[in-house]
């Protein structure tokens, strides 16, 4: 028997056959078995493990069909000693199920420095040192003296604290300035559209105190905590308007562009508004 005939008879034809539909079958089955494992086109939203306990983490990641795995500490106010401080993904990111979570805590045992010597200091440069060791502004309170926003006293939790002495990483430094020896007052600062850190800041620079801040029931998770702005403050903003040194400034906040006042809308507004140039092209503000 010839190639030609071999090729042609029914014997071959059936092994190739047969050989074709086994070659397909893996094929598929290969296919199905890629489909189940990787779980195609199944996915579920990351829950919020923020300020979770480790004991709280575990039940919500059973409950969602999650695993995780702690991956680093960090110190940080934000939350509790021993609760999630970081997530990755972030809540809402769409994973497949039994995806690992890469979890970051808050450390148990809080981190120590040095209390910075910020006496006789200005109170920006003294706002800075406080920053740069770790620590964070408290309060300003104000008497008598012939310096003016100069620090005469720095306080933990109402004591006078040496520089050099070791306290706890993210401790909040209060501050005793000098006011000069007269009725001095300082201007109301506009934080309208500001974020909180920034306000705060803001009027820590002026010389003044935040008093309380309220969160709007737009704000619902820790995120939009972070990108609330401010929409109302009291005392307001007007270009006469001054506190004495040391006032508070009590501060509303929202996510919800429309509670800014029109002028405030249209200035975040215009900082993403393309600029045309001369050679027809655009840029951003």
């Amino acid at each position: 028997m010839n190639l030609k005939e071999f090729i042609f008879s029914k014997i071959f034809l059936k092994h190739l056959g047969l050989a074709i539909a086994l070659f397909t079958g893996l094929i598929l089955l290969t296919l199905l078995s890629l489909n189940i494992y990787t779980r195609h086109g199944q996915s579920r939203p990351v829950p919020d493990f923020f300020g979770l306990t480790l004991e709280q983490t575990d039940s919500l990641a059973q409950k969602h069909k999650m695993r995780y795995h702690i991956i680093d500490s960090v110190f940080t106010s934000l939350v509790p000693r021993g609760c999630i401080a970081e997530q990755n993904p972030k809540p809402g990111f769409r994973v497949k199920k039994w995806r690992n979570i890469s979890l970051t805590i808050n450390a148990f045992r809080p981190e120590m420095v040095a209390m910075p010597d910020l006496v006789d200091l200005p109170l920006n440069q003294a706002m800075a040192m406080i920053h740069n060791s770790g620590l964070q502004m408290g309060e300003l309170s104000y008497k008598p003296d012939i310096s003016v926003n100069m620090v005469l006293n720095q306080r933990l939790n109402g004591k006078d604290i040496a520089a050099g002495d070791s306290i706890h990483k993210e401790s909040v430094i209060d501050l005793v300035l000098g006011k000069g020896l007269s009725n001095q007052r300082t201007l109301v600062p506009d934080l309208v559209g500001m974020n909180l850190e920034s306000a705060r800041n803001n009027i820590l620079s002026s010389s003044l105190n935040l008093g309380t801040y309220i969160f709007d029931n737009t704000i619902i998770t820790a995120e939009d905590s972070t990108d609330a702005f401010v929409y109302r403050q009291n005392p307001e903003y007007n270009e006469e308007n001054t506190l004495q040194l040391g006032s508070s400034i009590y501060l509303w906040l929202t996510v919800d562009s429309l509670k800014l006042p029109v002028d405030s809308t249209l200035l975040m507004l215009s900082d993403s508004i393309p600029v045309p140039v001369p050679d027809g092209s655009v840029t951003d503000n």
